[in-house]
């Protein structure tokens, strides 16, 4: 296979790395009741890490967040995080919780040391909403959550968080975030999807030529997706999908997204129109 996943955060040891020192809890594998635990330090990188309490809206939904203070010079990664990373990934737990729907800000693009990533830097807001299991009845929220936090070196990290119960009214931080989502594009980019030796390529036609850009699998996490190619003209982009088996495999258009950054926000594209 031509192309490898630069994951540098799998290839450090969890030993020493510490969980939230927020309030947290655990949850009873015999009764599912929430327990209470000893507050541990807070992994390098990290200066707060927390759930916010948010509300319950109209429709019944529990809103929150998980809002993570990160030491200067360090980053984390969006939910694809380029080249080298290691995208979130939430184990939830609590009572009454249904489907949970992520809202992802958009990334910032960094390159370093030639290495492009997509991710965030200060302090990350990333709201969420919650269908109940039971309408009518109260969420309580608790998730395990893994994460890459990258300084000069990337190390894989653990959290153990809680959210308080929801508050009256919503979070004017929560509320800014979900301003910073992707808006839809109203129309789908073109697209040619091509066989290599050890994949699929995909190239779209950009809306904004010459345009910052993300490009993922949106049904499949154990399909890499290389860094995007620019035409000369920055009219379209480029990349490969490669799945585990190193071989050319049926690439469905709809689940080819792209993301536009820019200075004045960032459009989401589900789905390409391929030619």
């Amino acid at each position: 296979m031509k192309h490898l996943t630069l994951l540098a955060c799998l290839a450090l040891p969890l030993a020493g790395l510490g969980l939230s020192a927020a309030a947290l809890t655990t949850i009873s594998p015999a009764t599912g009741a929430a327990q209470s635990q000893a507050p541990k330090a807070l992994p390098q990188g990290l200066q707060s890490a927390r759930l916010l309490p948010g509300w319950t809206d109209a429709q019944g939904q529990r809103i929150s967040a998980l809002e993570l203070v990160l030491a200067p010079g360090w980053k984390t990664y969006w939910r694809s995080p380029g080249d080298a990373g290691l995208p979130p990934q939430f184990d939830w737990r609590g009572e009454n919780i249904g489907a949970v729907t992520l809202h992802w800000p958009a990334p910032e693009i960094v390159i370093s040391d030639g290495v492009r990533t997509l991710g965030y830097h200060d302090r990350l807001v990333l709201p969420f909403s919650v269908t109940p299991a039971q309408q009518g009845q109260p969420v309580e929220l608790a998730a395990h959550l893994e994460l890459g936090l990258c300084e000069s070196v990337c190390v894989p990290a653990s959290l153990d968080l809680a959210a308080p119960a929801a508050g009256d009214t919503p979070d004017p931080a929560i509320l800014a975030a979900m301003k910073l989502v992707p808006q839809q594009g109203a129309h789908l980019p073109a697209c040619e999807i091509a066989e290599i030796e050890d994949g699929m390529t995909v190239t779209l036609s950009l809306p904004e030529a010459g345009a910052d850009l993300a490009i993922e699998h949106a049904a499949d996490e154990s399909i890499w997706v290389s860094a995007p190619q620019l035409s000369a003209d920055g009219t379209e982009a480029s990349a490969d999908f490669v799945a585990p088996s190193g071989k050319p495999f049926p690439l469905d258009p709809d689940a080819v997204v792209m993301t536009l950054i820019g200075a004045q926000g960032a459009v989401e594209y589900q789905g390409c129109a391929a030619g």
